[in-house]
């Protein structure tokens, strides 16, 4: 297996998040794609791509809990790709509680977990069953309010022509507290002790990206202070990141609604990303 020249990236997460729609928009990229792949299977697969000469040299597989038992030897196939010097990513794809309810009421499925229980003793269990895994994913998606378009979006970004698993990628994503955190952020920062523009009658009907409301949170002094020392910090992090394997950082960016300060730190954390050559995709969930 070694000096196989193969990007190959493990989709899972939880049932109902959002996995099939993820490899179909993997396999628009030009991914070679296979669905619910049992894990002892991984090896002969990638030995597959290598007998290919060349032919495949980027695939997605699937692998979750629908294969049953199968899916305990996942760890082991894993353990067995890094022993061979092989490197892959995982792609972890979860959602709400609520919504993952929502969508096996919608379909009328049973959940693989619990066929002849209930849908959230399901989720449940799911959790509990993917939380190691969860922990080793280098990219994680919460599909919760995600349309199909957006997940096309997402995979896109994270996949796309300028996709390179050597490379780390960032996501900055700002939002409103009273909105709910975001599940897939790996770090949360707190924002809500910066000037608020909200309670000045001209700047509350704005936005972080406009001008006015840009100066006035940037211009602060409490915020030079802040952004000095917050980007220290990512200087010295995110090559640490990078040194353990992690291809893809999700920064969450959080205020009151979303709207102003949140939002004009996002747009000056992606600027600093940008010079120091990082790819980074910007989301303002909250925004409006």
């Amino acid at each position: 297996m070694k000096g196989i020249s193969l990007n190959l990236v493990i989709i899972t997460g939880f049932s109902g998040a959002g996995k099939t729609q993820a490899l179909q928009s993997m396999e628009d990229l030009g991914f070679f794609c296979v669905d619910n792949l049992p894990p002892t299977l991984i090896e002969k697969f990638v030995d597959l791509c290598a007998q290919s000469q060349g032919k495949i040299d980027k695939a997605a597989i699937v692998c979750d809990l629908r294969v049953g038992d199968f899916f305990s030897s996942l760890n082991q196939a894993l353990n067995d790709l890094e022993s061979a010097g092989y490197k892959y990513e995982i792609l972890f794809l979860e959602a709400s509680d609520d919504v993952l309810v929502n969508r096996y009421k919608e379909s009328r499925r049973r959940h693989p977990v619990s066929p002849k229980g209930n849908v959230l003793e399901g989720i449940h269990k799911e959790r509990e069953f993917l939380a190691d895994l969860r922990g080793k994913a280098n990219k994680i998606i919460d599909s919760s309010d995600l349309t199909v378009s957006q997940m096309k979006e997402k995979i896109r970004n994270l996949f796309g022509k300028d996709y390179d698993p050597a490379r780390m990628s960032v996501s900055v994503v700002s939002f409103g507290f009273k909105y709910g955190i975001p599940l897939d952020a790996d770090t949360i920062i707190d924002v809500r002790f910066l000037p608020n523009p909200y309670y000045l009658e001209e700047l509350k009907p704005m936005n972080g990206k406009d001008t006015p409301v840009r100066d006035f949170v940037l211009s602060n002094p409490t915020t030079e202070e802040f952004i000095k020392r917050f980007f220290a910090m990512l200087e010295y992090i995110l090559p640490l990141y990078l040194k353990e394997g992690k291809s893809h950082l999700v920064i969450g960016i959080g205020c009151t609604g979303g709207q102003h300060r949140s939002v004009a730190v996002t747009e000056k954390t992606a600027e600093f990303l940008r010079t120091h050559h990082y790819s980074c995709v910007v989301n303002h969930r909250d925004i409006q």
